[in-house]
């Protein structure tokens, strides 16, 4: 005969202790009433004893079953003691951390970025968000998102710099530029959007009259309007031409737009950190241009 003492009828005898009879520990430990009467008779059956006898319409411990209950305690400690030093503590547990991109770049975005940090964080569990930049700023400020990728001014001290996002311009195959007295078409992003600004900001600085030729919340409706020959419109798409258009080498060369990994007040710096070390080579490798389209339209 076995004399193995399991740990879930010991508790089950515990509970009979403690609650004051069958019914009680069944309902404490989430068990039917028979449940624990079983627990109780496999320990019966293992040690050769009777542990606990009827009494009027109660029951009672017998001398062998105070003794056992002693032990079980014990046991019960030790076991949970043992089993709580191999749980992982807070630090260890993956923890999610929120991404926030621009939508237009998720489709590239997600492959790439999501593959190599989950090899160069293990103990993080990636989760992206996909909206526009300011509607990702608001949520760095609620909590709705851990860190964003935005074109962003380096005044906020919790951004890290990332790289530099070149920008090209793009027209259809049949577009050509009006005379130099009529404003040039812009297609854009709806406001607030930096690619916009700088597209206008750009031609300004080169005394090149522009206007606002079609704007669009998605990047689907701005190539839509470059594509129906609508106007120019300014991406970082840094060596990809989106299908069914061309670069525009006639207008001036816009400057860069600095990349920055922002984050919601409170998350640890490590992570921040950790994430911007992973897009760094990635920003730096020729013709990776997941990573860079990210902060499109932000």
């Amino acid at each position: 005969m076995s004399q193995n003492l399991d740990i879930a009828p010991l508790r089950s005898l515990v509970a009979v202790a403690d609650f004051g009879g069958f019914q009680r520990a069944a309902t404490a430990l989430h068990l039917t009433q028979s449940a624990v009467s079983q627990h109780v008779r496999r320990l019966e059956a293992a040690i050769g004893r009777t542990l606990v006898e009827r009494q009027g319409r109660g029951s009672r411990f017998t001398a062998d079953g105070a003794v056992l209950l002693t032990q079980a305690r014990r046991i019960i400690a030790l076991h949970d003691e043992t089993v709580a030093k191999f749980r992982p503590s807070p630090t260890d547990a993956p923890v999610t951390v929120t991404i926030g991109s621009t939508e237009h770049a998720a489709a590239q975005l997600l492959p790439n970025v999501s593959r190599a940090l989950s090899q160069s964080v293990p103990k993080r569990d990636f989760r992206f968000r996909i909206d526009r930049g300011n509607k990702l700023r608001e949520g760095l400020t609620t909590g709705g998102v851990d860190l964003a990728l935005l074109i962003q001014q380096a005044d906020d001290p919790r951004a890290l710099y990332v790289g530099d996002l070149t920008l090209t311009w793009f027209a259809s195959h049949s577009w050509r530029l009006p005379a130099a007295t009529s404003p040039v078409p812009i297609v854009a992003f709806d406001e607030p959007c930096a690619l916009r600004s700088r597209a206008l900001e750009t031609l300004a600085d080169h005394s090149i009259p522009a206007t606002i030729g079609a704007e669009a919340i998605q990047l689907a409706g701005v190539q839509a309007a470059v594509g129906a020959g609508l106007g120019v419109a300014l991406m970082a798409t840094l060596g990809e031409t989106p299908e069914g258009l061309v670069r525009v080498p006639d207008l001036p060369t816009p400057d860069p737009l600095p990349l920055y990994v922002c984050t919601r007040p409170g998350l640890p710096k490590e992570t921040a950190a950790q994430v911007a070390a992973v897009l760094r080579p990635l920003l730096a490798l020729p013709g990776n241009d997941p990573v860079l389209t990210l902060a499109k339209g932000a």
